[in-house]
């Protein structure tokens, strides 16, 4: 089994669509502690690429075109509700991350608790519905 070396850079990055990426990444950023590293907006206010880093770690996104990879995803909202992967996001204080999801009106789809394999985590949806897991635990340490 091999150890990812710290000060190492992400080399598996998610990539996310919004219909309302620029409010996406105001909450991502806002909520989650993501920082804005690399944001192109089209001239229709829509959002060609972003990358928002956190730690070492990294996540893409834009707005929602009609493209060859586009038409390859779905959102939430498009397949009931579900997701068919999550983003996990290690940080040091979950209680703190918690409380700012719960203030901005986001969905808690797993309440805060200690986790039997050791951190405290919780899981909710951004405002589009997408899967965030949240947590101490950090498998990298």
């Amino acid at each position: 089994m091999s150890t990812i070396p710290k000060n190492t850079k992400a080399n598996v990055i998610p990539c996310l669509r919004y219909r309302n990426a620029p409010a996406a990444i105001d909450w991502l950023c806002d909520n989650l502690g993501f920082e804005r590293l690399l944001v192109i907006p089209n001239e229709d206010g829509s959002i060609a690429h972003a990358q928002l880093g956190y730690g070492n770690g990294m996540v893409m996104l834009s707005s929602i075109f009609d493209t060859e990879f586009g038409r390859l995803m779905r959102e939430p909202e498009q397949i009931g509700g579900g997701v068919t992967q999550c983003s996990y996001l290690v940080v040091n204080d979950a209680d703190l991350v918690y409380g700012r999801v719960l203030e901005s009106g986001a969905k808690i789809e797993m309440d805060i608790k200690d986790e039997d394999y050791g951190g405290r985590g919780f899981t909710c949806r951004d405002p589009e519905g997408h899967l965030w897991s949240v947590g101490t635990y950090d498998p990298c340490a």
